[in-house]
């Protein structure tokens, strides 16, 4: 039994997501065909035995508290805690929206106070991962850190300004800690997951609220940094954070590539999501597939190569798709060719459209009615 309490904070906006996240959280974005990007973060912590797990939301949250209405899916102990959604209420002493990542565990703190385990794992929503956080708990006691924090080196040609960047000595304690750096000197990144000791997050959220600062990584783990002993946990395994439109993009792409979807898809231990009850895709007469992710309930007449289509899409005769990510729900109509594309959910693309993405991904909303006859 897993010796702590599991916080996944889902509930920021994001502007670099363009019109993606109008509809919906960051956290509820569709990947791979069938999941969503929490429930990698969940899946994990299921995996780990964690019992307790608490959800942060906020920002369009909708569709994500709709996702995680039943904790079966991931099957938390249902005695033993399961899993609770907090969305920020009006109390009689508070009437803030959370005002960051801190804010939203200071308004819950009550439930920090209430529970006995030991130590808190906190994850944000957004990654694609796959962890055993047993290990890195027991990597945090044997090394007798105040707070550890996973890290990883990215490839040379990968843009880290966007994350939090860490410098480490040869003993992994984190010297440095710069959020989204102007100029970043390492390629080293904070993947947004932490361990600590549930009193001493008590601590320090408390010392935050009374002075009015709201932001986990600036007002915690950068401010104590020469104070409390901080550490990295390298992670080496695929890791992605869904921060722009093309990291969206890439990360649905690299479920394309055997080695990505067998590691997630066909290794123990295994990713889990909300089931819907739908039939297998149906390929008719004249589909063409090749290399590309097809999820139950779509209908595929015309020919599809390297793209991710989810669940209850529908491509009309002759349609030509190519590089593309075709979310849920989508209509395209006969005679139609998009290429280096996003096309958002329960969208319908009139027959003989054109699109295709020229400098970067172009994200197709064509907002037309589809009429039931």
């Amino acid at each position: 039994m897993m010796k702590a309490i599991g916080i996944i904070l889902a509930g920021g906006n994001n502007f670099r997501m363009r019109e993606l996240s109008q509809k919906r959280a960051v956290c509820a974005m569709p990947i791979a065909g069938s999941y969503r990007s929490i429930d990698f973060a969940l899946s994990n912590m299921s995996n780990s035995q964690i019992q307790k797990v608490v959800v942060f939301t906020q920002y369009n949250a909708r569709s994500l508290n709709e996702h995680l209405s039943s904790s079966k899916w991931w099957d938390f102990g249902r005695k033993q805690g399961g899993l609770v959604v907090f969305t920020p209420a009006v109390t009689s002493d508070n009437n803030f929206w959370y005002r960051g990542t801190a804010d939203a565990i200071a308004q819950n703190l009550a439930f920090l106070k209430n529970s006995h385990e030991p130590y808190v794992l906190i994850s944000s929503g957004d990654c694609v991962y796959k962890m055993d956080f047993n290990k890195l708990l027991d990597y945090h006691v044997a090394r007798k850190a105040d707070i550890t924090v996973v890290c990883k080196e990215m490839g040379v040609d990968c843009n880290v300004d966007r994350y939090g960047i860490l410098k480490m000595d040869a003993e992994d304690w984190i010297e440095e800690f710069e959020e989204k750096p102007a100029i970043a000197r390492t390629n080293m990144v904070s993947c947004g997951i932490y361990v600590l000791r549930r009193r001493q997050l008590i601590e320090l959220i408390e010392k935050s609220a009374e002075e009015d600062r709201f932001d986990f990584v600036k007002d915690i783990l950068i401010r104590y940094r020469g104070s409390k002993r901080i550490l990295g946990y390298r992670m080496n395994e695929y890791w992605s954070n869904i921060a722009t439109v093309e990291d969206y993009y890439n990360t649905n792409m690299d479920f394309l590539n055997k080695e990505t979807s067998d590691y997630f898809f066909r290794q123990h231990p295994d990713i889990y999501s909300k089931v819907d009850d739908l039939p297998p895709a149906k390929y008719n007469y004249d589909a063409r597939v090749r290399n590309s992710l097809i999820a139950s309930g779509s209908i595929i007449n015309g020919t599809v190569e390297d793209s991710v289509i989810f669940r209850k899409s529908f491509v009309g005769n002759n349609c030509y798709i190519k590089d593309s990510i075709i979310l849920n729900d989508v209509y395209i109509g006969d005679n139609s060719h998009i290429e280096r594309c996003i096309v958002e959910s329960r969208d319908t693309i009139r027959a003989n459209s054109y699109h295709k993405g020229e400098d970067g991904i172009k994200i197709v909303i064509e907002g037309n009615d589809r009429f039931v006859i």
